[in-house]
């Protein structure tokens, strides 16, 4: 299994000024798994301490700042070989100890010849610049999601797939002998998902029925999650809200509504069990924006939002969906309204820009823009669709309201790549390229404006 995630690694191995890194991310998202193998394949060695299995650990962080100290005294306790600069020194499961956190701060300022990571099941209050669990500038922060597609590809054996997609640098149709095999992994993704458990329960075993239960176990642990997380009866409501996600996302609109949730319920009952769901990361919020202008978030309407699941294939288990629909046409993306469509979409986007999308929309008439980025200064509508053919009335729409600040529109379906000078096509299977591609385009296009000045 590869995750592109070690790349950044390396280059915060090798950076000079390196602090300890926290990396963060879903429950069974592959935190433990990525910094073991991170440490296998660029360190001599590497020292692992989990603090939820041996919470004795923590008293060596205690009453002391001494670095070279902590270091000696976990080597005893643990029999583990620490060297400066040559061990990988991995604490597990830290959520629980606010010695571990202080203690980084000491590793910041005095002992950058050791090499420290971090993982645990954390809320992303506690990373956000405000913390009082950790001064930020002591650390550096890196999130892992579940597998992208590309990813999905390697780890099911079709290396020269990925490699092909990442490979593209012409805004132009993909021949058929690339584009079919692609949508037809795409539909096995659709299946699987990005949750590591899942997806090895398939390329390596082809074992369907395992990695239907792996899924099962991951939607089982959220929910126990939510019970441990929360307080007093928001876990009820948290569970509630849960699964209540898959019908809210197949309306047209997609918008979360509490009475979604429970007939006759109130923003002032549920939004606090909401709000922690979103802080663990177990679901992502989308704003809508009244005016697609900049700062987007100036124009965010705090009652209006989308909610998603953070994987295709919890929210295709979530809604009973077996394997079977892999061999029923393009049913995959277009089933509850291209619901799997979509949350597959913004699962590929959030790694690649700095924000998280919003979207935008009107009644009467109706359009709607599923999602909204920044990309260098520019704001860039995406449309999502599971078909193929047809126009977007939605994104002529956002056009017409502001030409000079809508240097390209991008629809993601299944129709093949092509750039039609502001207008970008780009096929599903091709979504973690996104960020690129949508450079190209804009590239393209500023050389036509060239011309035609010229």
């Amino acid at each position: 299994m590869e995750r592109q995630i070690i790349n950044k690694l390396i280059k915060w191995k090798e950076y000079p000024f390196r602090k300890p890194l926290i990396l963060t991310g879903i429950r069974q998202v592959g935190k433990t798994w990525t910094l073991k193998e991170f440490g296998r394949l660029h360190y001599d060695n590497t020292a692992y301490f989990n603090f939820g299995e041996n919470e004795n650990y923590k008293q060596f962080f205690e009453g002391t700042k001494d670095i070279k100290r902590m270091m000696q005294n976990l080597m005893m306790a643990s029999g583990q070989r620490i060297e400066p600069e040559r061990t990988l020194v991995i604490f597990d499961e830290i959520q629980d100890f606010p010695q571990v956190f202080e203690a980084l701060e000491y590793f910041c300022d005095n002992g950058k010849e050791y090499h420290i990571v971090c993982a645990g099941n954390l809320f992303k209050s506690d990373m956000a610049a405000d913390s009082e669990m950790i001064s930020i500038d002591k650390v550096e922060i890196l999130e892992l999601y579940p597998m992208n597609f590309k990813e999905f590809l390697i780890a099911n054996g079709d290396d020269n797939l990925a490699a092909f997609i990442e490979n593209i640098n012409i805004l132009e149709p993909i021949a058929e002998a690339f584009y079919n095999p692609l949508l037809e992994k795409l539909k096995m993704y659709f299946i699987t998902g990005g949750m590591p458990q899942s997806v090895l329960s398939w390329t390596q075993e082809r074992d369907v029925p395992a990695m239907e239960t792996a899924l099962k176990n991951i939607i089982e642990g959220y929910e126990s999650d939510f019970i441990k997380k929360a307080e007093g009866k928001d876990a009820s409501k948290m569970l509630q809200i849960w699964q209540s996600i898959p019908l809210q996302l197949s309306k047209n609109n997609r918008k979360f509504t509490y009475k979604g949730v429970k007939e006759g319920a109130r923003a002032r009952e549920y939004e606090g069990a909401l709000n922690c769901m979103a802080d663990l990361g177990t679901v992502n919020k989308v704003y809508k924006v009244d005016e697609p202008e900049m700062p987007l978030s100036g124009k965010e309407i705090s009652s209006s939002f989308k909610i998603y699941l953070p994987d295709v294939g919890i929210l295709r288990k979530m809604y009973q969906m077996t394997s079977a629909a892999f061999g029923e046409g393009d049913r995959l993306f277009t089933e509850f309204n291209g619901a799997l469509s979509e949350g597959y979409l913004l699962e590929a986007l959030m790694p690649q820009f700095e924000k998280m999308p919003r979207y935008w929309s009107t009644n009467n008439p109706f359009h709607k823009v599923d999602f909204i980025v920044k990309y260098e200064g520019e704001l860039v509508p995406i449309e999502v669709s599971g078909t193929t053919g047809g126009q977007s009335k939605s994104l002529k729409k956002y056009k017409e309201l502001s030409p000079d600040k809508t240097p390209l529109t991008v629809r993601f379906s299944l129709d093949n790549l092509k750039l039609d000078r502001d207008k970008l096509n780009v096929p599903l299977f091709m979504a973690d390229e996104a960020a690129r591609l949508i450079g190209l385009a804009l590239d393209f296009g500023k050389g036509l404006s060239l011309l035609d000045i010229l």
